[in-house]
């Protein structure tokens, strides 16, 4: 009877060729369960800085109220995660101290510039009767205007609000918000499943604290389009750069 020998290389290079195909197979069908997700979705939520607008809201506050360079430099320090986002907050804006009438200027004067793409998702999904919501790390007022221009009622925002004396002087922000800790989008995103009875709830930004809320968000996608977020890129398992990618996953169904 003849014999047949197979070469240890290459048994070694066909377990290895199977193994990238099993996760790359992997990989493909974990990214079909998402877009089915994302089709079937009772209400996606957005991030709002840098993901539905294309700054920095806290940093463009600063640079207004004339101390941009250290916010910007405090906001490095906290990006690395030494501290605590209430912690990081409570100092940036102990710093720029903004008066209700230095806000409403920034708004008026330098409005938040719309991520292209964003204005006709939001329409897409509303015509399909999703549900939108703007949960951000932000300021109330700003992400307001925001939700305004994309026709998204406030009721559907969750954000930081900035309080001020009578006088219109800064006088902190409202600590009792989800937004103002860390982990406050997820809990933010269980709190409307449970009161929505949502089945399936989609959670799109850029960062770390966007990809933490999934779960309970039963779907997260990464955007890069205004940032790259290198642990994000890395980790997201649905990673798009424009908006119009989601449009004609819509399109194509």
């Amino acid at each position: 009877m003849a014999q047949h020998r197979v070469q240890s290389g290459d048994l070694q290079n066909e377990v290895i060729l199977l193994s990238h195909n099993r996760k790359v197979s992997k990989r493909m069908s974990s990214i079909m369960e998402l877009k089915e997700i994302f089709h079937n979705a009772d209400a996606v939520c957005f991030d709002v800085d840098s993901t539905v607008i294309r700054e920095e809201g806290i940093d463009e506050l600063a640079k207004f109220c004339g101390v941009g360079d250290a916010v910007a430099e405090m906001t490095r320090r906290a990006m690395g995660g030494s501290v605590t986002f209430k912690a990081a907050l409570t100092a940036r804006l102990g710093l720029i101290r903004p008066s209700y009438e230095q806000v409403q200027k920034l708004i008026s004067e330098h409005p938040p510039q719309l991520t292209p793409g964003i204005r006709e998702l939001v329409s897409r999904l509303h015509q399909r009767g999703v549900q939108v919501f703007l949960i951000s790390g932000g300021f109330q007022s700003i992400v307001e205007h925001v939700a305004g221009q994309l026709h998204i009622p406030t009721a559907n925002v969750f954000a930081n609000r900035l309080k001020f004396y009578f006088n219109g002087e800064y006088a902190g922000f409202d600590e009792a918000q989800p937004t103002a800790e860390s982990g406050g989008k997820g809990q933010v995103i269980s709190y409307l499943k449970e009161q929505f009875q949502f089945k399936k709830v989609v959670m799109i930004g850029d960062g770390a604290t966007d990809m933490e809320a999934c779960p309970p968000a039963d779907c997260f996608i990464g955007f890069g389009g205004n940032v790259v977020r290198k642990q994000v890129k890395e980790k997201a398992k649905w990673y798009i750069t424009h908006f119009d990618e989601l449009l004609k996953e819509l399109e194509e169904r």
